[in-house]
């Protein structure tokens, strides 16, 4: 996953706000969240959806019936998600095995084909 600077350095301002302040900054959505729970769940806004604008991340949580409880659990996915677009993987340089390896690796291939070489067929195919 490749994430454009601009977004990498929202991210970072992002977790370093608190909770209300990185609330703020969010879009929030509430929602009838649907699936089990009775008729509480279903019959009230209690799923929650907040969309961070800066790094384009969106985040839901449903899963209680209280939608205070929902609130909290969005805000802690969301600042997993602005740590995973904060990464940086490192650069990977091509390498190729040492001439030692290469050898030790076609003495160990030359080994197992005299070994089966050994073996003989008592078919006398």
């Amino acid at each position: 996953m490749t994430v454009s600077p601009s977004r990498r350095q929202a991210a970072l301002a992002a977790l370093a706000l608190d909770d209300d302040t990185l609330l703020k900054a969010c879009e929030v959505e509430y929602f009838i969240g649907s699936g089990p729970g009775g008729q509480h769940r279903n019959t009230t806004a209690s799923g929650v959806r907040l969309t961070h604008a800066p790094t384009e991340l969106s985040v839901s949580a449903t899963e209680r019936r209280s939608q205070v409880q929902n609130k909290g659990v969005a805000i802690e996915r969301l600042r997993e998600g602005l740590k995973l677009l904060t990464f940086v993987p490192k650069k990977r340089h091509k390498t190729q095995p040492t001439k030692g390896s290469q050898r030790r690796r076609l003495e160990s291939k030359k080994r197992t084909g005299e070994k089966k070489a050994q073996r003989g067929n008592k078919d006398g195919w």
